[in-house]
């Protein structure tokens, strides 16, 4: 009995309106809802007569892409280790430059408000923009090629590992930042000793799954001219080679999905390492 009653106590209920003002509060947010849904299907022209009409061209691509032609195999291999070198240059890259930025941002290292608020919005313009329209500025930059698909993936991780890294770092355990700080310890042996010991798990947990972003978005770059697999998968469709588009296609799956594994097994291995 006492069982069913502990079992029974963390039931969950939905709440309950009270009243006539609680019924037309729900009746309000179910009436805005189902206005902001109509509002957004009519932006999109959301269609699927639309779509319904369209399958019968999908279904012609995909018999055009069956069976894949395997045989261009090798030639895929060098865009394919361009693809990841890519990734991990950018990634590598937005880790330098994500660094400094989230010590800055971070609002219990230092009391420079003004200044963590700047950085704040600055990581927030950064992540903002999207890689290929990043890889279109630096392609008219410094030219066709892996290079600039390594600058936009390392300026918008820059981004996003920053504003994952100061929030880890204000998660921590404040404890020994005041211990150190008593100790007369300077800024940076606070950041040494008492900030990357308990927050660099959180850290590499952010950058494997960072990496695994990368690896995706830098076969999409190669379409704006930035290398890698993206770049033949582009040039096969423009040439209708739609049996080299679907080879193209499984070698960039085989790829992410490999990489999601590995990436996996890395933070299950942090994540036991740092229970234990």
């Amino acid at each position: 009995m006492s069982h069913t009653l502990h079992r029974n106590s963390y039931r969950w209920t939905a709440p309950r309106p009270e009243g006539t003002g609680g019924w037309l509060a729900y009746a309000a947010l179910a009436l805005a809802l189902g206005w902001t849904l109509q509002w957004s299907a009519s932006g999109a022209q959301m269609s699927w007569g639309e779509l319904a009409n369209g399958m019968p061209q999908i279904g012609d691509f995909l018999s055009r892409s069956v069976p894949p032609d395997l045989s261009i195999l090798p030639r895929l291999w060098a865009p394919a280790l361009e693809t990841i070198q890519i990734a991990i240059w950018g990634t590598l890259l937005s880790i330098v430059l994500a660094l400094p930025l989230s010590f800055i941002a971070a609002g219990n290292l230092h009391g420079w408000h003004g200044l963590r608020r700047a950085t704040r919005q600055f990581l927030n313009v950064v992540r903002s923009i999207n890689e290929l329209i990043l890889a279109l500025v630096f392609v008219s930059a410094v030219g066709l090629g892996p290079f600039p698909g390594v600058l936009a993936l390392a300026l918008h991780g820059m981004g996003m590992l920053g504003k994952f890294f100061a929030e880890s770092i204000e998660e921590i355990d404040s404890g020994p930042l005041e211990a150190l700080r008593s100790a007369g310890a300077s800024q940076l042996q606070i950041i040494v000793f008492g900030v990357v010991p308990q927050a660099i798990t959180a850290w590499i947990a952010v950058v494997l799954y960072r990496f695994e972003v990368n690896l995706r978005s830098a076969t999409v770059l190669g379409m704006v001219g930035a290398g890698g697999l993206g770049f033949e998968l582009v040039g096969s469709l423009k040439l209708f080679r739609y049996q080299e588009t679907a080879t193209c296609i499984i070698v960039i799956t085989v790829m992410v999905i490999a990489a999601d594994l590995v990436s996996n097994l890395l933070r299950q291995r942090v994540q036991g390492g740092r229970r234990h």
